[in-house]
């Protein structure tokens, strides 16, 4: 049983760092989030509770040493890099005109402008495609605060894809 969800663990890897390098801001800090998170998964093995679903498990260990870390900083997270998660991208499938590249920045540098609260709800529903219910379990948050956070994080983004529209 612990080398299949080991083998699991591993092939998550991609979807965590994603989803580390949107709340933290930069890939180094997304890196060590990560690492962590998979240290305190591999150490806590026995929490994890069978037929649970490990991503959930995985994203809420990282939001949660997030937050720590936060909180031990005593400060909000860095701008995101937008070659950084351009890096990341679908090799420019999406974004192959220059318009379409302008926006996906100006859109990456306004994500990484918002309170990392809202952008780990944003990657979740928005990138991750996770229903809001999903995000709250994950996150360990009342389905409203989601709800808000999320409708907050686009209310701040809108304007920027409606000027370029």
């Amino acid at each position: 049983m612990t080398d299949d969800i080991k083998a699991e663990l591993a092939e998550l890897v991609p979807r965590l760092r994603r989803f580390a390098y949107a709340i933290c801001g930069n890939p180094e800090e997304g890196d060590d989030l990560v690492q962590a998170a998979c240290l305190k998964a591999l150490s806590r093995l026995d929490q994890f509770k069978p037929g649970s679903r490990l991503d959930s498990w995985m994203f809420r260990i990282i939001q949660n040493t997030h937050i720590d870390a936060i909180r031990q900083r005593n400060r909000q997270g860095s701008a995101v890099d937008p070659e950084i998660l351009e890096q990341m991208s679908d090799d420019g499938l999406a974004a192959n005109q220059n318009e379409h590249r302008l926006l996906l920045a100006r859109v990456r540098d306004a994500m990484g402008a918002l309170p990392s609260d809202q952008r780990a709800v944003l990657a979740l529903v928005a990138i991750e495609g996770y229903s809001y219910k999903e995000a709250a379990a994950i996150l360990e948050t009342p389905i409203g605060t989601i709800m808000s956070r999320l409708a907050r994080a686009r209310a701040r983004l809108l304007p920027l894809v409606a000027e370029t529209a």
